[in-house]
């Protein structure tokens, strides 16, 4: 049976159809809707896989491996900062080893679409030296899953499947099987591969340095690598994951090719290439992460192309139009550029409360010549543009607080940090704890929409809970403000910011309205409830 799948979506049904018992994610584009596919997905509903969202994405990781720990497939999915977020558990995933199949989704976000960085994921992979996979269509990206979870439990190792955001976002039709049943029951009854004192810890590391043979072995005899070798000797092309597509679009004909999708690198593979070509060109979206490795492995006197040596462009997505000129031809542009378009950079929406927030910050930090507003990750980010213009900083997730509290630190005044309802739960929570117990000269704002909107309307942790969670990381009662940011209250809230402001200590203000667009949502389900009751 055929299915029209984004890429995001093969990989979850494709997990669910693998015997999946959980999946552990935090919502990040372009990563998103493979938790969102899984959530309402009906035999998913009907096995009862775990599916709620969870609070940041180490929480989502060591909640995965207690799943495999148990004996359960268990699906870990995040974009590629979130990665950071996740590094200690996931680095230490591969000491510990796994039990029931366990798969780390990685989206990586080439040209930034909508990320603070360009991150390739496949270096944490090789850190962790865990095995690697990468689709180059939605087909492989469906049949990976059921690969993956074979792999892990074969090796006794999480295995890592990175994406990237034009694979992830694009719909192919797939062939999809049947679904196999989840595992049974059976928690891990070998402690010492699970307490990771020194000494268990270096014995379990011992034994990941002697699996690498037999990694590199499954990848050189892996279906997902293909050599394919011309009888004309000349240029030879390595091309992973998404860019295989690109390559096959506009390379010259008789030419030798190795697709790779499976890591460790297929050593053997590449050296086969390398003797029948006169020079390598490497084919990668992202990072040097292959071109760097194959310089490596065949030395300084062999030929390479690629992103490093300026054939393809060193930073952002590869296009059939960049991959065709690194082969020294043009590629045919199905459509002209668009040109006399007005500029439309993103902003905040209508009847968004953060807008109402942003107009009572600047006007009382107008007051203050010498005011500082630390920003955070989320739509409200949007205030760093045109109209608001209002943050001064926006780093990583949860820095607003942290960065404002060593600014006071420093002597600014006044530091005002905000921060979105689901970023503080994700990792602003810590950085209040630190400000409280130094007694740091902040005002922090955490502006609560109900949601986590940015990334399309997710439940957000602490909704309804921040009140209590500040009041129980020492913030003092009255330095505790809940407002509504609408217009008509304006005066108050400026005043409660001017006075916070004034205070010499930590204080926090909840700007709380919902987002205006689940709220439009939550409207139309309420309406078409009622009309199914009468």
């Amino acid at each position: 049976m055929k299915k029209l799948l984004l890429g995001d979506e093969a990989i979850a049904l494709g997990a669910i159809n693998a015997g999946l018992s959980g999946v552990y994610a935090y919502p990040g584009t372009p990563s998103t809707e493979i938790t969102e596919f899984i959530q309402s997905n009906a035999l998913a509903k009907q096995r009862g896989v775990r599916s709620r969202w969870c609070t940041n994405e180490k929480t989502a990781m060591e909640g995965a491996l207690g799943m495999s720990y148990a004996g359960k497939r268990a699906l870990v999915c995040m974009k590629h900062v979130g990665m950071n977020v996740c590094a200690d558990a996931f680095v230490n995933a591969g000491v510990t080893g796994v039990n029931g199949g366990l798969v780390v989704v990685a989206a990586d976000d080439p040209s930034m679409h909508s990320s603070q960085n360009e991150q390739d994921s496949r270096f944490y992979g090789k850190f962790a030296m865990i095995p690697i996979i990468e689709p180059s269509t939605q087909q492989e990206a469906y049949d990976m899953m059921p690969y993956a979870f074979e792999l892990s439990e074969r090796m006794k190792l999480p295995v890592l499947l990175r994406i990237v955001t034009r694979l992830a976002h694009s719909r192919a039709a797939v062939e999809v099987g049947e679904a196999i049943e989840q595992n049974a029951l059976n928690p891990d009854n070998e402690r010492s591969h699970w307490v990771l004192l020194p000494g268990n810890a270096r014995r379990q590391y011992a034994s990941l340095i002697g699996k690498q043979p037999q990694l590199a072995s499954s990848s050189e005899d892996s279906a997902f690598n293909k050599l394919q070798l011309s009888a004309k000797k000349g240029l030879g092309v390595i091309a992973c994951g998404i860019a295989y597509n690109y390559v096959c679009e506009v390379m010259p004909s008789e030419i030798s090719l190795l697709k790779v999708s499976q890591y460790p690198l297929p050593a053997d593979k590449i050296k086969a290439l390398a003797e029948n070509s006169d020079s390598l060109l490497i084919v990668e979206d992202g990072q040097p992460f292959v071109e760097e490795q194959v310089k490596g492995l065949l030395g300084a006197g062999y030929d390479i192309k690629g992103r490093l040596t300026g054939d393809l462009p060193r930073t952002g997505e590869l296009t059939p139009d960049c991959v065709a000129a690194a082969f020294g031809s043009e590629c045919p542009q199905a459509f002209p550029p668009a040109i006399h378009l007005a500029g439309r950079p993103p902003q905040l929406c209508k009847g968004c409360g953060h807008r109402d927030v942003y107009t009572a910050l600047n006007q009382v930090a107008a007051e203050y010549p010498e005011a500082r507003i630390f920003g955070d990750i989320g739509c409200y980010t949007l205030g760093a543009l045109p109209p608001y213009q209002a943050i001064d900083s926006c780093v990583d997730m949860g820095a607003s607080i942290t960065m404002a509290k060593g600014a006071a630190d420093a002597g600014v005044f006044p530091a005002i940090a905000i921060i979105g309802d689901s970023t503080f739960t994700h990792s602003g929570m810590t950085g209040l704890l630190d400000a409280v117990n130094d007694k740091a000269n902040i005002t922090v704002v955490i502006s609560d929409n109900l949601t986590t909107a940015m990334t399309g309307g997710q439940d957000s942790a602490g909704t309804h809970k921040f009140e209590a969670i500040c009041l129980a990381l020492g913030v003092e009662r009255e330095h505790l403000h809940v407002v509504v940011p609408l217009p008509k209250n304006m005066e108050e809230i400026t005043r409660i910011i001017r006075e916070e402001i004034n205070y010499n200590g930590v204080s926090v203000i909840i700007p709380q309205r919902e987002c205006i667009q689940t709220l439009r949502r939550h409207a139309r389900q309420k309406n078409a409830e009622k009309k199914q009751a009468e």
